[in-house]
C-alpha cells in the first residue's frame, strides 16, 4: 500500500471513528437516550457529561486539526486520547460483566490506536515536539490495560440496587403497610397478611 492509498485509508477510518464517537458523546451531554446503556444510572451527572464532551471533542480532534491545516499534530494526539477512553470504557464493560459490548470496545480502542500510530509522522515532523511524545502518549494506555486486567480479575458487579449479602430478602410484619397504588395512582393502605 502506498503512501496515498494509506492516507485515504486513514482518512475513512477517522470519518467512521468521528462519526461513532459524536453519536455516542452527543447523548451523554444532554442527557438523552443514555437510560437505555447499562449502567448509567450507576454514575454522577458530572462524569457522564464529562465522558460524553470528551468523546466529542476527541471526535473533532479526529477531523478538524488535519482538515484544516491547524496544529494537524492534534490528530494522533486525540485519536490516543479516544482510545484511553474506550479502554476504560471495555473494562467498564467486563465489571458490569458484559463481555461483548467490552470485546466491541476493545476493537475501536484498537482502531483509533491505529490512526495513532499511522498519523503519528504529523506529531514526529514537528520541530518542537519531541520524539518521545509518541512513547508517553502510548504508555498512557498501559493505566488503562493495566485497570483493564484488574477489573477482569474481580468479579462483576451488576447494575441496580444492591441485593442483601446473604439473599434472602426479610418478610413485612403483618403491621407494615404495603404502600401500594392503585390505577389511578392513589395510595392504598393496605395491611401485609
Amino acid at each position: 500500500m502506498n503512501a496515498n492509498e494509506l492516507n485515504i485509508v486513514l482518512w475513512g477510518v477517522q470519518g467512521f471513528l468521528a462519526l461513532l464517537f459524536v453519536a455516542v458523546g452527543a447523548p451523554k451531554l444532554i442527557s438523552r437516550g443514555i437510560e437505555r446503556w447499562t449502567g448509567f444510572s450507576d454514575l454522577s451527572r458530572p462524569l457522564v457529561v464529562f465522558i460524553g464532551f470528551a468523546e466529542v471533542v476527541g471526535a473533532a480532534g479526529l477531523i478538524v486539526p488535519m482538515a484544516t491545516g491547524i496544529l494537524p499534530w492534534l490528530t494522533p494526539l486525540a485519536a490516543v486520547g479516544l482510545a484511553i477512553i474506550v479502554l476504560m470504557a471495555a473494562g467498564f464493560h467486563t465489571r458490569a460483566d458484559e463481555r461483548l459490548p467490552a470485546l466491541e470496545t476493545g476493537l475501536w480502542a484498537g482502531i483509533a490506536a491505529v490512526v495513532a500510530i499511522g498519523r503519528w509522522d504529523l506529531v514526529a515532523s514537528r520541530a518542537d515536539v519531541p520524539a518521545w511524545v509518541l512513547v508517553a502518549a502510548l504508555g498512557l494506555l498501559v493505566p488503562a490495560v493495566i485497570i483493564n486486567s484488574t477489573v477482569l480479575l474481580t468479579r462483576p458487579v451488576k447494575s441496580g440496587t444492591p441485593k442483601p449479602a446473604s439473599g434472602i430478602v426479610p418478610a413485612r410484619t403483618s403491621l407494615e403497610s404495603t404502600g401500594e397504588r392503585d390505577r389511578d395512582g392513589r395510595r392504598s393502605e393496605t395491611r401485609a397478611a
